[in-house]
């Protein structure tokens, strides 16, 4: 990863045309990110969130500021050159997996280094990989119909690993699952922040998922109005732990 910061984004606005009518989405945004942060950023529906997570993973351009990811201004660049930031850089977590039904959890994970133009045996051995890193390695042949929701969401995080991104994007990761399986998921993100370096930014709506971050950002209204750390934060694979613990005894 190059630099101090993963993201630098700079008084960021977003204005939608619908005819006359023009929809301000952000309203000046400023904000830096480091290299190695879990954050959370938190508001209500409508409040900008999801439109500056898609500036972030360059899914969208803003209309006025600048956005620097990896000290590099992308702010200005065009589709293709945004699309192979997107595919070197960036991984992405959706709530609704977003996975091809009809092929296997092995292909799902090789979806974006076929984007990237990766050998066909390099990227059969990298999925391999990334699948094992989220306790999927028995689960190759399967397809994701055949597999739960938290089953599936770690197979979206596989597939968010396998081009080695600096930075992933998780919108609302745990919004499909219960609470014991929404745990479980953040205990992989937390694990692969922490042990591969990864910066992830999260949104959602759920100020307990927050708290498994080192950061909390709230919008409001297209505007930043609170940026603290998280000072106690959670520790997932503890948490587990002690449910199983506590089922335990319960059963």
């Amino acid at each position: 990863m190059s630099g101090k910061t993963a993201i630098v984004m700079e008084n960021i606005k977003k204005v939608y045309k619908m005819g006359e009518t023009e929809l301000h989405a952000l309203k000046g945004i400023s904000l830096t990110i480091k290299n190695g942060e879990m954050v959370a950023i938190m508001g209500s529906s409508g409040s900008g969130k999801s439109t500056m997570l898609n500036i972030m993973g360059c899914l969208d351009k803003p209309t006025g500021g600048t956005y620097y990811l990896d000290d590099e201004d992308v702010s200005q660049l065009d589709k293709d050159q945004l699309a192979a930031i997107r595919s070197k850089r960036i991984g992405f977590i959706f709530q609704g997996f977003n996975l091809l039904g009809n092929v296997s959890v092995l292909a799902n994970t090789q979806l974006p280094m076929i984007y990237a133009g990766v050998g066909k045996t390099e990227m059969i051995n990298k999925a391999r990989e990334a699948l094992d890193w989220v306790g999927l390695s028995e689960y190759i042949n399967h397809n994701p119909g055949q597999m739960s929701g938290g089953q599936q969401q770690r197979v979206a995080i596989s597939r968010a690993l396998v081009n080695n991104p600096s930075l992933i994007l998780a919108d609302e990761p745990t919004g499909a699952l219960d609470s014991k399986t929404s745990i479980e998921i953040i205990a992989v993100i937390q694990k692969l922040n922490i042990e591969k370096g990864i910066t992830v930014v999260i949104v959602t709506h759920d100020k307990d998922i927050a708290l498994y971050c080192r950061r909390l950002i709230n919008i409001k209204d297209g505007k930043l109005i609170g940026d603290t750390p998280v000072l106690d934060q959670r520790n997932a694979a503890k948490d587990l732990a002690a449910l199983a613990q506590e089922r335990g005894f319960g059963s």
